[in-house]
């Protein structure tokens, strides 16, 4: 009697009917583009789908390679013509960008040239992030909810108006800045200064030959990540980043300090005024523009006291460190949802998360976002491996002689998750404690408005 085989064969009809894995090639191999927390999060979601056989991280760094079916590739994100060719030798069936830089260049445009299934926007569509002016133009000319502005590429206009303006106002590069070039000026003086040594291309480079000038707006920030297949949208957990070095929202911005999920402030009257003011417009609008959007779509928001959102920025991939928390409450398969994306078949989709909330507090390098030191030995991270509901994700760190050091401003995230902010922040910051690195710091106060609504 051949009773085992049968079994086996039954389990494999199952397996394959499983809603997963049904009409899905097996075995795949998939490219995540990126190097830091984002894509580590990433890759730790992606490891646990069935659909996936091999992970390719370009370029990763050591917290990524711990993960399975992980290989790294030492490749820039900006190596378009390198990664194309990696893609098409290794038959990669799927690619997922993290960070901007790639998509605003373009790489989504040329791997479809090339046959290559890909997820995130075109050339076209990453302007929502590319260019604050661009973004902030749309938004206007579609009426979707946003601060007032003007731009400028001249000092001396910029000068009349911000003495026009009562402060605080919000000065923005309009490039890429690493999630840097917002300075919120508290003073005219402040202002001018900073106006000035953006336009004269002293800071932030190209990035800040035109700024975007914006009256502050008041209220609890928010954000709101959606994945888009050019038509139908899927929302993803709320979270809350926290952008600003030190505690109580002081100091200069930074590319994030922490964050957690779900975000307390987004009650489901929000959720619905966010989705039917903000995200749908977008998405519609979009269309009409000739540029339809495909991808992860962050709407950096502000909600105001009023329960109004208004939208501070758009980004045009998933959020640093609001991946980290998020990943962690996922319980979808990540590849299949990028899948149904490309396929244009969202609205077939369905994504959940765990009840619990998860917290992530980042670890950074004494100076940052200013000057920092590189190569300081990150002590303690063994200790923190062995902690329920807890994952440290690796940002800027890297291999120096068998010890992992550090390689970057925002060196990791520790993460973790609990029955409620509170309980998962009180786990986040004890893991955190048990690691030591000369002159780092992080935030005491990562979750601190969810907890008091607790």
């Amino acid at each position: 009697m051949n009773s085992g085989l049968s079994r086996y064969d039954t389990f494999d009809r199952l397996y394959m009917q499983h809603p997963l894995i049904r009409g899905r090639k097996l075995n795949m191999k998939i490219l995540i583009i990126g190097g830091g927390g984002r894509e580590h999060a990433m890759a730790y979601k992606v490891a646990q789908s069935p659909l996936v056989d091999k992970i390719f991280v370009a370029p990763g760094n050591p917290g990524t390679a711990e993960e399975k079916k992980v290989s790294l590739i030492d490749l820039a994100v900006d190596d378009l013509d390198g990664l194309l060719a990696l893609a098409l030798q290794e038959g990669i069936s799927l690619t997922i960008v993290g960070p901007e830089i790639p998509l605003v260049l373009g790489i989504t445009d040329l791997f479809e040239q090339n046959g290559l299934k890909i997820f995130g926007p075109s050339k076209s569509a990453s302007q929502l992030e590319g260019s604050k002016a661009f973004s902030k133009d749309f938004l206007a000319k579609y009426q979707i909810p946003t601060a007032r502005y003007r731009t400028f590429d001249e000092i001396d206009p910029a000068m009349e108006y911000i003495n026009s303006k009562r402060m605080p106002i919000v000065i923005k590069a309009d490039g890429l800045a690493a999630g840097k070039g917002v300075i919120i000026a508290t003073s005219k003086k402040e202002a001018r200064e900073t106006v000035f040594h953006m336009l004269r291309g002293t800071t932030f480079g190209g990035a800040g030959r035109r700024v975007v000038i914006e009256d502050f707006l008041k209220g609890e920030e928010a954000s709101f990540i959606v994945m888009v297949d050019g038509k139908n949208v899927l929302p993803f957990a709320t979270s809350q980043d926290h952008k600003r070095a030190f505690n109580n929202d002081e100091g200069p911005n930074t590319g994030g300090m922490g964050a957690y999920s779900p975000a307390t402030v987004i009650t489901p009257e929000i959720h619905k005024k966010i989705m039917d003011k903000v995200i749908y417009p977008t998405v519609k609008r979009m269309i009409a523009e000739g540029t339809p959007y495909k991808g992860f779509l962050y709407a950096g928001l502000m909600i105001t006291d009023k329960g109004h959102p208004k939208v501070i920025e758009f980004n045009c991939r998933f959020g640093d460190p609001e991946t980290q928390p998020i990943m962690m409450r996922l319980e979808s398969d990540l590849v299949e949802l990028c899948l149904q994306a490309c396929d244009g078949d969202l609205d077939k989709a369905q994504i959940t998360f765990k009840p619990q909330a998860a917290l992530g507090v980042v670890l950074a390098s004494g100076g940052y976002p200013g000057e920092y030191q590189k190569a300081i030995p990150v002590i303690g991270l063994d200790y923190v491996a062995k902690a329920a509901d807890t994952k440290v994700f690796h940002a800027g760190t890297t291999f120096m002689r068998g010890t992992i050091s550090t390689n970057g401003g925002r060196i990791l995230c520790v993460t973790s998750l609990g029955d409620s902010v509170k309980e998962a922040q009180t786990q986040a910051y004890k893991q955190i404690r048990k690691i030591s690195c000369k002159g780092a710091f992080f935030r005491t106060d990562i979750g601190n408005r969810a907890t008091e609504k607790e």
